[in-house]
């Protein structure tokens, strides 16, 4: 763990790291006095090497790595060993399983020990051949036969079962990325997946209690993550992002890449209709060649087009998992593809359900290390997956922390038992309380009589 020599145990620094289709972004930072996040450094680079969340090219992913953590590193003046990275891409595949144990010791109440037992058995799942298991995430617990129980620790039992959502990816691209990390002298801490990272930067516990789907639409994929109940349902990876949009805008409009980029960000709106016909850019030709003009509601039916088609995915995701009509707090869309103009209201006309962009600033303590505009940039959508990562991080480290044998909750103490209630159970004790009371009503003589 990445500890300089000015901080306090209890506050140690972590790297968050995300490897993305368009940047990778190195984002070091600690729990504040507050629990707000403090973030002292933020690294980014080019990501040439990764196409829709998996690695393509090795050398280059280590080339944005290294060079991403070496300024986060300089800014936060950290010397980073250990990242938290985050991985997505079109293999991962999510699925329920339920599991159980039967505990020996009846008289000692659940502890922590025995839902890790529990997780780890999960971990042990055989899953087809080439696929390896990245989460174990328990969903509701059940203490012999009594269901519904969200955090069973402190409680007596000798069954307890509980219903898991299990999050796989494929061997090989697991494997890439952790050979990337490795090769930048790096040492992965945790594999984390990128919904899940960024559901902990954008979204409130209320959100996840009430039911809300998480949609972050990234450079080469969109991940999609529903919780109900304040328990993660249903995890996707749809394989579409801003990058298959920026490629329509360059052959709808005959444009070069770059251009198409800038078009995009600048011009590019999520509904045609809320653009006026007669609104021009003016393009710059190529070597010599005259400029060309594109009207901006043309533009618009074409990125309207493509993101019509990747809101149609994610409507199919919710609608396979089951939760539908379970979502009170509808749709948080985030990552870079959420800036683009109108999207919010192309969302809600094409799934019926509210939406609104998540900012992962809430989370974030106020900064007085960073310059004001890093501090600021900081608080776009682009990074909810980096600060995601960075609090997921922090969270794990918290939990390694807490002693094994002190349960999550307060302790419970231990009721002491006199030789009476130990003798007679329940009906010794209602005697002896029963005695009590009378003696302080009426003397023993009268008693007697």
């Amino acid at each position: 763990m990445d500890k300089s020599s000015t901080q306090e145990k209890s506050s140690p620094i972590i790297v968050g790291l995300d490897i993305g289709t368009t940047k990778i972004c190195a984002i070091v930072g600690r729990r504040s006095k507050n629990g707000k996040i403090e973030i002292l450094g933020i690294g980014k680079a080019e990501s040439a090497g990764v196409t829709r969340g998996m690695v393509s090219n090795i050398d280059k992913t280590v080339q944005g790595i290294t060079q991403a953590v070496e300024i986060a590193g300089a800014q936060s003046n950290v010397e980073i060993r250990v990242v938290n990275v985050g991985i997505a891409g079109q293999h991962i595949k999510s699925l329920q399983h339920r599991g159980l144990i039967t505990r020996r010791d009846l008289n000692s109440e659940i502890s922590r020990k025995d839902i890790e037992k529990l997780i780890e058995d999960m971990y042990n799942l055989v899953m087809p051949p080439g696929e390896e298991i990245i989460h174990v995430l328990p969903q509701e617990f059940t203490v012999d036969n009594e269901p519904g129980i969200k955090d069973p620790i402190g409680m007596a039992g000798v069954r307890l079962e509980a219903n898991f959502h299990i999050i796989s990816g494929q061997v090989t691209a697991i494997k890439n990325i952790v050979k990337c990390v490795n090769k930048a002298h790096l040492e992965s801490q945790e594999l984390i997946l990128e919904p899940l990272a960024s559901s902990e930067s954008v979204l409130s516990d209320e959100e996840k209690e009430a039911g809300v789907v998480l949609v972050d639409i990234g450079g080469g994929t969109t991940d999609v993550a529903i919780f109900h109940e304040g328990i993660i349902r249903h995890t996707a990876v749809i394989p579409f992002g801003g990058n298959s949009v920026t490629e329509d805008i360059r052959e709808g409009c005959s444009v070069m890449r770059n251009i198409a980029e800038q078009l995009k960000v600048r011009f590019g709106s999520a509904l045609a209709d809320e653009n006026k016909e007669n609104e021009i850019v003016c393009v710059p030709g190529l070597r010599g060649r005259d400029s060309k003009e594109i009207s901006v509601k043309n533009l618009a039916y074409v990125i309207q087009a493509r993101m019509e088609e990747i809101i149609e995915h994610i409507y199919y995701e919710i609608k396979s998992s089951g939760y539908e009509k379970k979502l009170i707090a509808g749709i948080v869309i985030t990552g870079g593809g959420a800036q683009l103009k109108h999207l919010p209201q192309l969302v809600e006309y094409v799934t019926g359900l509210d939406c609104r962009v998540g900012y992962p600033n809430e989370h974030l303590a106020k900064n007085e290390v960073l310059p004001k505009n890093i501090y600021e940039e900081l608080q776009s959508p682009t990074f909810a997956t980096g600060i995601g990562l960075l609090i997921k991080g922090i969270q794990k480290n918290e939990y390694d922390s807490v002693p094994q044998s002190a349960p999550a909750q307060a302790k419970i103490e231990k009721q002491k038992y006199t030789s009476e209630e130990k003798r007679f159970g329940l009906f010794g004790k209602l005697i002896e309380t029963s005695k009590r009371f009378i003696k302080d009503d009426i003397n023993d003589e009268d008693f007697l009589k």
